[in-house]
């Protein structure tokens, strides 16, 4: 079934012609981004629902050293637990990549967040390792849905020269939401418990579904979209309309581009995500009452990147650059500015520390925003949420290898040193492997 036909049979029409790899071109005649801003609306739900996200998936690493002082859990024992949480992501991810190209963002962004927050709400009732870990698991399936949809939506309501930017202020909602949750979370455990914080940030998803199923439609069918607005976000060629299944983008190496990019720095976030809460408890004698600032000063910082990486390679682009020259260039500063943390475990200093720490994760989100736009700069409409849910699915499969790792290596030396030399170097790694599979990010033979 192609893109279009199935939008219809979901909900959202067939999409406008808007290219999905096509190069940068000057502005048509009388197009102006000017002419309307609703398409930023859509943006501040994806932010909304991202920072939502991140509040949920991050709460288990916040509770880390309550939850395993409570079960008396190992290392290992949390690593288990984060596992089956990324097999999750891994199967759903691929899935929701194919459902959100077949049922189209706004059904697809539906479904997952259903199932997260119920998930979600469900680690309150958990007595143990194999509840968590059964509550994570389908955590994992629902939050798997969110870049897909939210993607799919960026390319539906932008032309390619704002994508970069759409995605990074949307994907900046992961840091907020990281902001959130060691600020807002202990204070529920201090005045209530830990299992009251579960159903209390449960209430987010369900107010986030209710504005989404209200607010968003196809921008060809929504009555808040001047036609010049709608004139500006299908200013790109159109996409060929024919059915691409999975078979034929594991053939051709700009999917493998993505995903082995996806491959080696996903689980770098996935272990800031999980493993920093404790890091800052054990290397620097924190509590629940003051690690928090710390943490969410760290994640402030990150916010900074995911904005401006997008907008820096947009930049770029809306200055006649390719855009191979400016997601690359853009990448490169990023995974320059990760070098830092290699030297993280000796400074003694946490605030210091912060701001190595914090400089690195933004680098991440400014990489990541850029290695997003890839599969909208090189496949059309219709394979941009199977390529997507193909790279999520290899980058959570390392993730899982990085969660198992990082509890043998913690258990075996009590130290963090070897797990920060692998966060420097992994993405100058995944950016040679961008750039040998995709030297030119052209449009993929499918």
């Amino acid at each position: 079934m192609d893109a279009g036909i199935a939008g219809q049979a979901g909900g959202d029409h067939a999409p406008p012609p808007v290219g999905g790899h096509a190069g940068p071109r000057p502005d048509p005649v009388g197009l102006h981004p000017g002419a309307g801003r609703y398409r930023w609306t859509i943006v501040a739900l994806l932010f909304a629902a991202t920072a939502i996200n991140y509040v949920d998936r991050q709460m288990i690493g916040v509770l880390k050293p309550t939850l395993a002082a409570e079960f008396h859990w190992s290392e290992s024992d949390f690593a288990g637990i984060v596992f089956w949480f990324q097999l999750a992501y891994a199967i759903g991810y691929l899935s929701f990549g194919k459902v959100v190209d077949v049922v189209g963002a706004r059904l697809g962004y539906t479904i997952a967040i259903v199932i997260w927050t119920v998930s979600h709400m469900a680690h309150g009732f958990a007595t143990g390792i194999v509840s968590f870990a059964a509550a994570r698991f389908g955590l994992g399936i629902g939050e798997s849905g969110n870049f897909p949809a939210g993607i799919r939506a960026v390319t539906d309501w932008f032309p390619q020269k704002e994508r970069a930017f759409a995605i990074g202020l949307f994907n900046a909602g992961a840091n907020v939401g990281a902001i959130i949750t060691p600020l807002l979370v202990p204070l529920l455990v201090l005045w209530f418990d830990w299992r009251v914080a579960f159903f209390v940030t449960g209430i987010f998803g369900i107010a986030w579904l209710g504005a989404w199923y209200l607010v968003y439609r196809h921008p060809s069918e929504h009555g808040r979209v001047t036609p010049g607005e709608l004139a500006w976000i299908q200013q790109d060629p159109a996409d060929p309309v024919e059915k691409i299944g999975w078979t034929r983008l594991l053939t051709v190496k700009e999917t493998w581009a993505y995903a082995l990019g996806k491959f080696l720095i996903d689980p770098i976030w996935w272990f800031f995500l999980f493993w920093l809460p404790g890091y800052l408890f054990e290397r620097y004698h924190l509590d629940l009452k003051t690690f928090g600032l710390p943490l969410a000063g760290i994640y402030l910082i990150s916010d900074l990147g995911s904005v401006g990486g997008g907008w820096l390679s947009s930049k770029l682009i809306k200055a006649g650059r390719t855009p191979n020259f400016a997601r690359k260039v853009t990448m490169l500063i990023c995974a320059i500015c990760v070098l830092p943390i290699w030297f993280a475990q000796s400074i003694d200093s946490v605030w210091t520390a912060v701001l190595i720490i914090g400089l690195a994760t933004a680098a991440h989100q400014a990489f990541s925003a850029n290695l997003y736009t890839l599969p909208s700069d090189m496949f059309p409409r219709g394979a941009v949420g199977s390529v997507v849910g193909i790279g999520g699915t290899v980058g959570a499969f390392g993730g899982m290898g990085m969660a198992l790792f990082a509890g043998y290596i913690l258990d075996a030396t009590h130290s963090y040193e070897v797990l920060f030399a692998i966060c420097a170097s992994a993405y100058l790694a995944a950016l040679l492997v961008v750039h040998l599979l995709s030297p030119k990010l052209a449009p993929a033979q499918v």
